[in-house]
């Protein structure tokens, strides 16, 4: 598949597929969770804990959800814009965008339909010690996608400035 005006490989294709195992392995937490009732996988290291959550990632309050969602929207729109800037060999930015737009759809739908976040993988050193706030696969496509996005520009060569040009790279007197 061409991306618009034939740029190359589209991965636009990640967007509705991180959003489609988002809003599946939510429904199916929803109907085999209980709320607040652990479910050992990887015994405490990896549960299954359904929860709820009105605030915003890690469950930071900044608002209502009308502002977690507005918040959400205009990030998408910063999203979109920031794919359609990069050249079509950038397909690693690419990709990593797209995760992270799939999984921000992902807890906007939430938003919208059910004016709250479903999480419900719950990581941690023990039952009653550390662990990380519950989260989705949403939540991990994004995270995903910026350590990506961070990687793909810290590789980056910079261009070299006229000012940094090496002597080598200079003609000799009399060439």
């Amino acid at each position: 598949m061409s991306s618009a005006g034939g740029r190359g490989v589209s991965v636009l294709w990640i967007v509705p597929a991180a959003l489609l195992l988002d809003q599946a392995t939510k429904q199916i937490a929803l109907h085999a969770l209980s709320p607040q009732s652990p479910v050992p996988v990887l015994g405490d290291f990896l549960r299954l804990t359904l929860i709820h959550n009105r605030g915003a990632a890690f469950g930071l309050t900044i608002g209502g959800p009308l502002v977690h969602t507005a918040v959400a929207v205009g990030a998408l729109a910063l999203l979109a814009w920031m794919y359609r800037g990069l050249p079509a060999q950038a397909r690693l930015q690419r990709g990593a965008l797209a995760l992270v737009l799939g999984g921000a759809l992902g807890n906007i739908v939430d938003r919208v339909r059910l004016h709250q976040v479903v999480d419900f993988v719950d990581v941690g050193l023990s039952a009653d010690g550390w662990r990380w706030p519950v989260f989705n696969v949403a939540d991990s496509c994004v995270t995903v996608g910026v350590l990506l996005l961070v990687l793909s520009y810290s590789r980056q060569k910079k261009p070299a400035s006229a000012s940094e040009a090496s002597p080598a790279d200079e003609p000799s007197p009399g060439s």
